[in-house]
């Protein structure tokens, strides 16, 4: 493919987690074709990760929540209707010489449908019949490889031979400024651990007491500052392990945008997490280890990407499951405080941050 003047769309929605994912693939495209105008269609919650990136032309939001909820809940028939004609029209606007449909989803799919583009591509395997919407689809060899790569096979495919890429979120001034803010009372020099505990899977959830032990431990044989993190609607829970904590921990959830915990996550030596968005995010920065707790899910597919970051899991014969309800949940019940903390103890040693 000789031409750099391409339109290009991708649409990943969701989540952001898989948003984080595909960062790389963006980044190889626009290096091998540096003329492109690449555009993205993403929703609400995980546009942050890509706002302003510096390889994107256009950033298309799709309010597909906010439609529903206000749809249903609300009523708003007429006012939700124009909006989705609105969008349609301009999503049809523009010619797109490439459309990629990462998702792989009927959403996803027709949307990729509706977009005008010569050549529509997916990987092989899309779900919910999303397939039938592209006339061009990339074959994995091995089905079990890290989403991350699975998406650089759509850039092979397109004849990129240089895969070189950094993959990180890009971070502006004023989200430094906020973060460098909300940490101020900690003082320079302090090692920096943070803890994001939720899910949104109940299986994928450890206990909040064992939680609340693992911080105090932290800070009392590490001499640590213990950081925890999370969305809003995780606020109640973080409270709950404080309130069973002998030691203190400072609480940010609900307190940054994305982009501030990106660059929060960068300023720490760990991140400890359960298998969710922030996880991604942080392995995505560089700077910290991520050490991640798994249960149901696989570690090999959507585990932090790269070598240094650890996994504790247990090995049960029944994980990865991919279940999002379980009676039993001994993979994650079974992970002991003892295991992080050595993995903590270890990481740390390692990098002389004790």
């Amino acid at each position: 493919m000789k031409n750099n003047n391409l339109n290009i769309l991708i649409i990943k929605l969701s989540a952001i987690g898989d948003v984080v994912h595909s960062l790389p693939l963006l980044e190889v495209l626009k290096d091998r074709f540096p003329l492109s105008k690449i555009d993205w269609v993403v929703e609400e919650d995980a546009s942050g990760i890509i706002e302003d990136h510096p390889d994107i032309d256009q950033l298309i939001i799709f309010p597909r929540k906010n439609w529903i909820k206000r749809f249903i809940k609300k009523g708003e028939y007429r006012s939700v209707g124009k909006e989705v004609v609105n969008f349609l029209k301009e999503l049809k606007k523009k010619k797109y010489d490439i459309i990629v449909d990462l998702q792989g989803l009927f959403k996803s799919g027709i949307l990729t449908f509706i977009a005008r583009g010569r050549r529509k591509i997916a990987l092989n395997g899309g779900r919910e019949a999303s397939s039938i919407f592209v006339n061009e689809r990339v074959a994995i060899p091995d089905p079990n490889i890290h989403a991350l790569e699975r998406y650089l096979y759509i850039a092979r495919y397109l004849g990129v031979t240089e895969l070189d890429w950094n993959g990180q979120i890009p971070i502006h001034n004023t989200d430094k400024r906020y973060v460098n803010h909300l940490l101020q009372k900690i003082g320079n020099g302090r090692t920096l651990i943070a803890v994001n505990p939720m899910a949104k899977w109940e299986t994928k959830l450890w206990s909040l007491d064992r939680f609340a032990c693992l911080a105090d431990r932290i800070k009392e044989e590490l001499n640590a500052v213990v950081i925890f993190t999370g969305s809003e609607s995780d606020t109640k829970a973080i409270k709950t392990i404080l309130s069973r904590m002998n030691t203190s921990a400072l609480n940010l959830a609900g307190k940054t945008t994305l982009k501030e915990l990106a660059y929060l996550y960068q300023k720490c030596a760990i991140v400890i997490s359960t298998d969710t968005g922030p996880m991604h995010i942080a392995a995505a920065m560089t700077s910290p280890v991520v050490i991640a707790l798994f249960g149901p899910t696989s570690p090999f597919k959507t585990g932090p990407y790269g070598a240094k970051h650890r996994v504790i899991r247990t090995g049960l014969e029944c994980s990865p499951c991919f279940k999002k309800k379980c009676d039993d949940m001994s993979c994650m019940k079974k992970i002991a405080v003892e295991m992080v903390f050595e993995a903590v103890k270890e990481v740390l040693t390692s990098t002389q941050k004790l």
